[in-house]
């Protein structure tokens, strides 16, 4: 068994043919799957830069799997410990009053009050007008910053639009 699982993946070979690096591939993605499962469903869906660092991170760590760069098992497992950590820092973040979820996932920065443009803010995090515009249409109502309550730069990256009443 131990020479089939050797000559399968090419464990102590020098360079991989192509059947064994698509045997890798395979096999490297339904561990992925199943480590993702053992993760959290956030990891790629948030897309803030907690998340996004751990989406490259681990692409690349598991590409190095497939390509026979690194030994096959340990990679893996290492691509499973940086989901385990991923998962710990967000229980973390969720559970801390200290202002560590802040600093791992992100604040969202309010861009407009009441109409007003912040323009503070919007320098800060390089925001146009045309980018608050975009905003606006993305979200179907017209495109009147004049008619905005507020509007946030949230953590994901994305603006956020809230619109005033008809009695403001």
């Amino acid at each position: 068994m131990g020479d089939f699982f050797n000559i399968a993946f090419g464990i102590h070979g020098e360079e991989l043919t192509w059947w064994q690096m698509s045997v890798r591939a395979v096999v490297v993605f339904f561990v992925a799957l199943i480590i993702l499962r053992i993760g959290n469903h956030r990891i790629f869906g948030k897309n803030s830069a907690f998340d996004i660092v751990l989406g490259i991170i681990y692409g690349s760590i598991l590409s190095r799997a497939i390509t026979g760069n690194s030994p096959f098992i340990p990679t893996l497992v290492a691509a499973l410990v940086l989901v385990l950590l991923h998962k710990g820092l967000a229980i973390v973040a969720y559970h801390s009053s200290f202002g560590f979820g802040d600093f791992i996932k992100g604040e969202r920065v309010k861009l407009i009050e009441d109409g007003d443009l912040m323009r503070d803010a919007l320098k800060k995090n390089s925001v146009t007008e045309n980018d608050l515009e975009e905003a606006l249409r993305k979200s179907g109502t017209e495109a009147d910053l004049s008619k905005i309550k507020s509007a946030y730069l949230e953590r994901s990256g994305k603006i956020s639009v809230i619109m005033k009443d008809d009695n403001d």
